[in-house]
């Protein structure tokens, strides 16, 4: 994490990595609770700073294009969101998205990539298949956003340049969602623009998103709710803490990003220093039992607890494990 380019001294432990009894590492990041009114409920660290959120602002993306005319079914509105595991039935998804638009792959400039699940990348692998963009996690956002191109009339060959209509509408509604200017655009694993915030603001955006009752959030907001296997995967912990919380929305990001959201307005948003996703769904779920989800109506409490669960193994058994320190 950074202020003006600069690293923000003093972060706070945030994780420790214990094995057989001794802590052997850290890991220092930031974190921050947002009350059902938008106040701030508690932090930790630094949570006013731009950050860059990578993925996890690909709920906001996907309210732009709708806001921009995007019309898809919620299942593909989810997968729009999504950076998907490239199971065969995403990749079936992202086609349907290009074909809607009377488009197919070769229109992607998505990076080529192997899934990001282990069982579906050996499948691709075995059938003698290659890396292609089709399979790349972030090619549903991509095939929206050549969607809403089409739709609008815009160039679909400079689609990811920052002066695009499409990343113009898009960085304006980031801006109004999350509160914040935008201060830094990088370019994201993917290609496309990345936009900064703080978490505060991040977290400030899924509340929007998750507390909507109508119009284009609530579209969005109810598709990741009836679609997150198609936001992630079907062996990922996101579709665990979907399916554990009522109505909640999230969305991971590279460097140890999560942002989530309850329909009560409630939200948080975390990122570590170092990036490591294995501790991102540790932290998250400390952060829920903090905040007293866990304990609340048709919450499964044990299944969020698991997904904060990581351990470490020895000679292949569990000798340790990475656990909250906040």
């Amino acid at each position: 994490m950074s202020v003006a380019g600069q690293p923000v001294p003093g972060l706070p432990v945030v994780a420790e990595i214990v094995r057989s009894g001794f802590v052997e590492g850290h890991h220092y990041g930031s974190l921050v609770a947002l009350a059902a009114d938008g106040t701030l409920d508690w932090s930790v660290g630094e949570v006013e700073a731009p950050v860059l959120p990578r993925s996890s602002n690909k709920p906001v993306q996907t309210l732009a294009m709708v806001e921009l005319g995007l019309d898809l079914p919620d299942d593909l509105l989810a997968l729009a969101c999504a950076s998907h595991s490239g199971e065969p039935f995403h990749v079936e998804g992202v086609r349907r998205t290009l074909a809607s638009a009377g488009l197919d792959e070769s229109a992607l400039q998505t990076p080529p990539d192997y899934p990001l699940d282990e069982g579906a990348r050996e499948a691709v692998i075995r059938a003698g298949g290659t890396r292609s963009s089709v399979l790349m996690n972030c090619s549903g956002k991509h095939a929206a956003m050549l969607a809403t191109c089409v739709l609008r009339g815009w160039d679909t060959a400079t689609y990811l340049d920052p002066a695009h209509p499409l990343q113009v509408g898009i960085a304006d509604t980031f801006a109004r969602l999350t509160g914040e200017p935008v201060t830094a655009v990088a370019v994201d694993g993917c290609g496309a623009p990345l936009l900064s915030t703080s978490l505060t603001g991040l977290a400030r955006a899924f509340s929007s998103l998750a507390a909507a009752t109508d119009g284009p959030p609530r579209r969005v907001a109810d598709a990741i709710r009836r679609h997150p296997e198609l936001v992630s995967g079907t062996t990922r912990d996101e579709l665990t803490l979907h399916r554990a919380v009522p109505g909640l929305i999230g969305k991971a990001g590279a460097e140890s990003v999560y942002a989530v959201a309850l329909p009560d307005g409630r939200a948080w948003a975390l990122k570590t220093d170092d990036g490591a996703p294995r501790v991102r769904p540790v932290l998250m779920a400390e952060a829920l039992r903090r905040s007293g989800v866990l304990t609340e109506p048709g919450v499964d409490a044990d299944a969020v607890t698991g997904t904060g669960r990581l351990d470490l193994l020895g000679g292949g058994k569990p000798v340790g494990e990475i656990r909250a320190a906040f």
